[in-house]
């Protein structure tokens, strides 16, 4: 039987990549494998969560008391998140395939196989584990896991079912803000009446779970063709028009002007007002743009000004949220 004409090009597509692959091998040897660990890991989100995991726990207790078990717990948080990328090209590796932009992926391409990618996602999940229990307790463990699993076994398959898959992927965005509030004691303080740090990481966490939205309409705009090609459910794709992507991201962007300014309350600091003021309207401005123009270069605008005003918020609750 003659399979159908997308499954045909994403085998095409694979044999592609193993003949690509192996003259990577003759030629490229080192500098291969790590251009492939890069593309199973994704380093870029795993530096966005722990950004997020540090900047939760210095708004929480500050600077660590003990440096060592921080560093550990920022490990284990990365060999978390780096099982939860590979676990998500392993269940994809067939609509990956049949999209330009992640065909080259190593489990989609052919470059690493199903079975070693399982057994390393595992490994790598098992070692994330252990490392954040030893470094932090078992509740930053089990926030962990938590996004693992809302990750890997809600937000990946109902990619392929309904739209809502970027409300619930943004839920496992904004969890790891629990990783670090766990980790810093943020329910003992609570208990002992400073209230301050739970505020501070409720308002991160909430930032975080409004700012994927104008940010991944932007990705789901510019690719929609490719989303539709693959059969993935994006509101790109459901709704071509964009209204909906662009009512979805204008009203995020509002949404998270006044809880950015609460990220401020805590710490009290003028400055870190103005900074949550200017990033959060930046952000308004670029969705307004793409809610009129619903055009690419509006949504590459939307996109940039949303890795630039989350970058400033992050470094700005830092520098001036810390606890008093």
């Amino acid at each position: 039987m003659t399979p159908p004409a997308g499954f045909a090009a994403a085998d095409m597509a694979v044999e592609a990549g193993v003949n690509v692959a192996a003259g990577r091998r003759a030629t490229g040897g080192v500098a291969a494998l790590v251009a492939d660990a890069g593309q199973l890991v994704r380093p870029k989100i795993a530096v966005m969560v722990l950004a997020t995991v540090a900047a939760a726990f210095w708004l929480t207790a500050g600077a660590p008391g003990d440096l060592g078990r921080f560093m550990a717990l920022l490990v284990g948080t990365a060999l978390v998140a780096a099982s939860s990328s590979i676990v998500n090209q392993v269940l994809e590796r067939t609509t990956d395939r049949l999209m330009p932009r992640t065909v080259r992926r190593p489990v989609a391409a052919g470059r690493l196989g199903v079975g070693a990618a399982t057994i390393l996602a595992a490994a790598t999940l098992i070692a994330g584990g252990v490392v954040t229990t030893l470094a932090a307790g078992w509740q930053p463990t089990a926030a962990a896991l938590a996004t693992w699993l809302l990750y890997v076994a809600a937000y990946t398959p109902l990619k392929r079912v309904t739209p809502l898959n970027t409300a619930v992927g943004a839920v496992a965005g904004a969890l790891p803000v629990a990783i670090g509030w766990l980790a810093a004691d943020g329910p003992a303080k609570v208990a002992a009446g400073d209230a301050s740090g739970a505020l501070a990481a409720a308002a991160l966490g909430t930032v975080l779970y409004l700012w994927q939205f104008p940010h991944f309409m932007a990705i789901a705009w510019l690719y929609r063709e490719q989303y539709a090609a693959a059969g993935l459910r994006m509101l790109t794709v459901v709704d071509p028009s964009g209204l909906r992507a662009a009512g979805q991201s204008l009203a995020a962007a509002l949404a998270m002007v006044p809880v950015s300014l609460v990220l401020a309350v805590p710490s009290g600091s003028p400055r870190l007002f103005l900074v949550a003021a200017i990033a959060s309207g930046a952000y308004v401005a670029a969705a307004v743009r793409f809610a009129i123009r619903r055009d690419r270069p509006g949504a590459r605008i939307l996109l940039f000004t949303s890795l630039g005003s989350l970058l400033a918020l992050l470094v700005a609750a830092v520098a001036l949220g810390a606890p008093t």
